[in-house]
Parts: C-alpha cells; sequence; structure tokens
C-alpha cells in the first residue's frame, strides 16, 4: 500500500514533471559539456582555464541530474509495487511533509540521520 496520506497519482504526476524538468536540463546544457578545444591561437590561457572548469562543472552537474533521474525511476517503481512512502531502512511510513517536499527520499527521518 502506498502511503496512506499521499495521493498517488499527484505525487506520480509531480515525479514526472520533475524528470521531464532535469531531461530538459541536460539537453540544454549539452554543448557545455562538449570537448574544450585547446587552440592556444584562438583562445588565451586562462581563457582556456575557466573554459575546461565550466566544463568539469557541467559535467559534475549531468552526473548530479542522471543520479536524481535513477532515484526518479525508484520512485515510480516504488508507487507502481504499492511501496511508496516505506522507510527503506525501518519500513516505517516516510512523513507525508518531507514526502510532498522531495518524493524521491527512501528514509525517515529517524533512519536518515
Amino acid at each position: 500500500m502506498n502511503h496512506p496520506e499521499l495521493d498517488a497519482d499527484a505525487v506520480r504526476e509531480k515525479i514526472l514533471r520533475l524528470r521531464e524538468e532535469l531531461k530538459a536540463e541536460s539537453e540544454d546544457s549539452e554543448s557545455s559539456r562538449d570537448t574544450v578545444v585547446l587552440d592556444q591561437t584562438s583562445v588565451g590561457r586562462l581563457s582556456r582555464m575557466d573554459a575546461l572548469q565550466g566544463q568539469a562543472m557541467a559535467k559534475a552537474e549531468e552526473e548530479r541530474r542522471q543520479l536524481k533521474l535513477k532515484r526518479i525511476v525508484g520512485a515510480l517503481q516504488r508507487l507502481d509495487n504499492e511501496e511508496f512512502g516505506e522507510c527503506i531502512e525501518c519500513g516505517e511510513w516516510i512523513g507525508a511533509k518531507r514526502l510532498n517536499w522531495d518524493p524521491l527520499v527512501l528514509k525517515c527521518i529517524d533512519c536518515a540521520e
């Protein structure tokens, strides 16, 4: 049984919207993760360093997005299996306010500490 205090359909909608936002962000930032050209004639050394740093930050952000997308898949599976809202550690219900704030949380507040 999914969390008794939550509307599973509304939660699913929220999770699906989040997934679409993350996919759009990923597509929008694709060019900033491209390989930085190290042509000294076209870009100065500091500009190349800035470009490399920007690329590294964009790649790190993309890794975080991909991790969040995996968490979204897990949340949707828990909804389908009627396990949404159960703490994965102790099996108790996660607080409804906590799930409304972040529907991807896996643990109740006690187990998360």
